[in-house]
């Protein structure tokens, strides 16, 4: 999904128009707060973002967006007027991956749209998931507590991986044994629990982030 945050609707409506016949997902937006609204429910793959918007202008939200947490990872296009090189080299350091210089063609759009999403992809096996002041690296299979390595036994780890996953779900106890120890688990029904116990540890002061659920069983809450 592209979202493109561009105050002229005629230029707009042919950026949606073009990324949709190239076969990606598009959405407009007019300014920054219809913007910012849609971002609470819905997270895009790659935003084109003008510089020059009513209200709080481009350099704004892409100055809020990699100072948030949940949105920094996200690839961002400027589109800079001609010749506002100062607004290139701002928009650089504070995190823009890539421009385009106004008045621009549909086709370098796509161009440069295609080659900042297959270099975010390349990027993938280093992203960690994490919750609190714990990351996990999946590709590497290494966890880290407030930066201090942590040695997991393998179904610690793969407890984890489930949890980091997806937090504030609610596992019940069948689908960790299936996910972790597989259909063919033959043991105590307590097997689970002693490893959530020995995984809790582990983590620490958050470990407590790994919450019982009282009868179906186990779930991650991030604490605010």
């Amino acid at each position: 999904m592209i979202w493109c945050v561009e105050d002229d609707e005629s230029i707009r409506e042919i950026e949606l128009y073009s990324l949709e016949m190239t076969g990606f997902e598009a959405r407009g937006f007019a300014d920054g707060s219809s913007f910012f609204a849609a971002l609470e429910d819905e997270k895009p793959d790659l935003i084109l973002l003008d510089i020059m918007l009513p209200g709080m202008d481009g350099m704004e939200i892409l100055q809020r967006l990699k100072m948030e947490e949940k949105t920094a990872d996200i690839p961002v296009i400027m589109a800079t007027a001609k010749g506002a090189e100062h607004e290139k080299v701002r928009s650089l350091d504070i995190g823009a991956d890539d421009h385009l210089v106004k008045p621009f063609g549909m086709m370098e759009m796509i161009s440069r749209v295609k080659a900042v999403l297959r270099r975010c992809k390349k990027k993938e096996g280093g992203i960690v998931l994490k919750a609190g002041g714990i990351l996990l690296n999946a590709e590497e299979r290494t966890v880290f507590v407030d930066r201090v390595r942590t040695e997991l036994t393998l179904k610690e780890f793969e407890l984890l991986r489930l949890f980091l996953e997806r937090p504030g779900f609610a596992y019940r106890r069948e689908q960790l044994f299936l996910k972790v120890w597989g259909d063919n688990f033959v043991g105590e029904t307590r097997t689970l629990d002693m490893h959530i116990r020995t995984l809790r540890q582990k983590l620490g002061e958050y470990g407590d982030m790994i919450e019982t659920v009282r009868g179906v069983g186990y779930r991650l809450e991030e604490k605010p």
